[in-house]
């Protein structure tokens, strides 16, 4: 079997587009592309239109079958092929987009899907939205990426107080402990913005190569774009300080993943200003690192955090818990599947009218979940108290992390819902490939 798949990024480019539009939908290629070669060979392909009937073409002459896996929205989704096209893509609505807007017929999903007949997505919350609008018979797989396996092998390592570590990181890393981010502050960048940019671009022009960070105590992780206001970095960022002020050995890693550092950062920066001077740690990491730093980081990690107002499967969570990271999280569209009062300090949420997110009339068709600061706050300090004082119960939670992600995103499940996809057997153990490390930065 011939297997396209296509992503509007690729390796060359990704590390240049981190938070652009649809960026994740290349390391959910890449986080299915081992367990796709199980069944066949995997093709990548970069224009749809003029590449995929043509392979299709050519192995119709050898007598092969052939499949498109196209990873993105379905309003981008390349219609009228010949070959057969599984949209697999991302939802954390509890609506579709079922109108048509900027005479695109695409905008209205239900084209799009009932032409293909069928689509992948990553959560129940999404396979419900999906099924209200094309009916309770529509075919649509509710598959994760399959992150367990590469992760959990760091499950035995989960602690809840960290000794202090070496950390050696590509990119470039700001300390609020060595920095003057009165610089940064709302009210100097008004009058004096300039300055901001920059003292932020002389931190970029001084930036080593490679920057050691030496970190202990009780370490919270986040991997977040901040210009996408689904990740709700303020209250994240605010809940942290407010919860630490005068705690010396709580620290929070902000792992941002946008392409244009400056934009990324000063946003941060400002927020981190408005709290004035406190004696907790917040890191800021900017660039994409090696896999090998990203372990590293995973490593030094007691809790992953995350506090946004939607997912559509959060690829860094299900790695952090992967790894018998418990967490400090909502439990509302994807993250239902596997953020539980067990694995969790789950944090309360309550609902927002909001348009989606391609929508250019803005019209409230949807929801969103707004979390609430006030809880978040409480979840940080319960956290922290369980890391210094209960670690059966953060050893308990670390167990079933672990076992929820296993049980969500292995890729013994994600093998048996594609073969049913590809209307094929289970590959034997002859195919069986080994993990891959796979790691996302969301």
């Amino acid at each position: 079997m011939i297997i396209m798949v296509y992503s509007a990024y690729n390796a060359a480019s990704i590390a240049e587009a981190l938070g652009a539009p649809e960026y994740s939908y290349w390391f959910v290629r890449r986080a299915f592309w081992p367990v796709l070669e199980r069944f066949g060979i995997v093709v990548p392909v970069t224009d749809p239109g003029r590449e995929v009937d043509v392979i299709r073409a050519s192995a119709a002459a050898r007598g092969e079958k052939c499949v498109f896996f196209s990873f993105e929205p379905p309003h981008k989704i390349t219609l009228g092929l010949a070959c057969r096209t599984i949209p697999v893509f991302a939802w954390e609505f509890d609506t579709i987009p079922d109108e048509v807007w900027a005479d695109e017929p695409r905008n209205d999903w239900r084209h799009v899907l009932a032409n293909t007949g069928c689509a992948i997505t990553h959560s129940q919350f999404s396979v419900d939205a999906i099924r209200r609008s094309m009916g309770p018979d529509f075919t649509v797989w509710s598959i994760p990426a399959p992150v367990y396996d590469a992760n959990a092998v760091f499950a035995a390592e989960a602690r809840p107080y960290q000794p202090p570590t070496d950390l050696l990181l590509s990119g470039m890393v700001i300390d609020s402990q060595q920095v003057d981010l009165d610089v940064f502050s709302m009210q100097r960048s008004f009058t004096d913005g300039i300055e901001a940019l920059r003292t932020l671009s002389l931190y970029l022009a001084d930036a080593e190569p490679k920057t050691v960070l030496r970190i202990a105590g009780v370490v919270y992780t986040v991997v977040f774009n901040p210009i996408d206001r689904r990740k709700n970095f303020n209250d994240l960022l605010g809940g942290f300080l407010w919860a630490f002020r005068d705690v010396e050995d709580a620290t929070l890693i902000l792992k941002i993943t946008y392409y244009d550092a400056v934009r990324g950062l000063l946003p941060v920066l400002a927020d981190l200003a408005k709290h004035g001077h406190y004696k907790c740690r917040v890191l800021l990491i900017h660039g994409m690192l090696p896999d090998t730093e990203y372990c590293a980081l995973l490593r030094m990690t007691s809790y992953a955090v995350n506090a946004s107002t939607n997912e559509g499967q959060c690829l860094p969570l299900m790695e952090f818990m992967s790894a018998g990271r418990p967490a400090i999280a909502p439990a509302h569209t994807a993250m239902l599947d596997y953020v539980s009062p067990a694995n969790s300090f789950v944090v309360r949420s309550s609902e927002r009218l909001v348009p989606w997110p391609h929508d250019s009339r803005q019209a409230d068709r949807s929801r969103r979940y707004m979390v609430s600061l006030a809880d978040l706050i409480r979840a940080y300090r319960e956290s922290y108290d369980v890391a210094r004082n209960d670690p059966a119960r953060y050893a308990a939670m670390s167990r079933d992390a672990t076992a929820s992600l296993r049980d969500f995103c292995a890729t013994p499940l994600v093998e048996q819902r594609l073969a049913e996809v590809l209307g094929v057997p289970l590959p034997g153990p002859e195919n069986a490939g080994h993990a891959n490390t796979v790691l996302v930065e969301e």
